[in-house]
């Protein structure tokens, strides 16, 4: 498993609510948009980082983290599993608290370096879902 669930909890509900979304555009059919909603439902504001640097669910675009001009806390990973190494080293660079590699967005060596730098990191998951299964735990409990 590439999340426990202590940590996904951690990166839900108390890292931070800024949420740096690689590979969102404007495109409704691709996941991150729906994944970006969901996001923005529960409380988290959504920066869309896309060469096209779109404005997304009312949010300004970023052709790339580091043009982001305000602290990142989360970085949600919606690219190829050969180039999400490169985005988690752009996460430790501009001081994100988490990164988090969507569902079939593996690389091993990237979440090495993303735990030794001290940073959260879940791959191979996706917060929507996890959000939406910590929403039913809650209105059950």
């Amino acid at each position: 498993m590439y999340g426990d669930p202590a940590t996904i909890r951690k990166i839900l509900t108390e890292v931070g609510d800024t949420w740096a979304i690689v590979g969102l555009s404007g495109n409704r059919r691709r996941a991150a948009y729906g994944v970006a909603e969901v996001l923005q439902r529960h409380g988290k504001r959504i920066v869309p980082v896309h060469p096209k640097a779109e404005t997304v669910h009312g949010e300004k675009g970023y052709p790339s983290l580091s043009t982001i001009p305000f602290d990142v806390d989360v970085v949600d990973v919606f690219v190829n599993s050969d180039l999400a190494g490169e985005v988690a080293d752009e996460a430790v660079a501009i001081g994100a608290r988490a990164v988090w590699f969507q569902l079939g967005v593996v690389d091993e060596a990237a979440h090495e370096r993303v735990r030794a730098a001290g940073l959260e990191m879940v791959m191979d998951r996706c917060p929507a879902i996890e959000l939406n299964s910590l929403s039913q735990r809650a209105r059950r409990a």
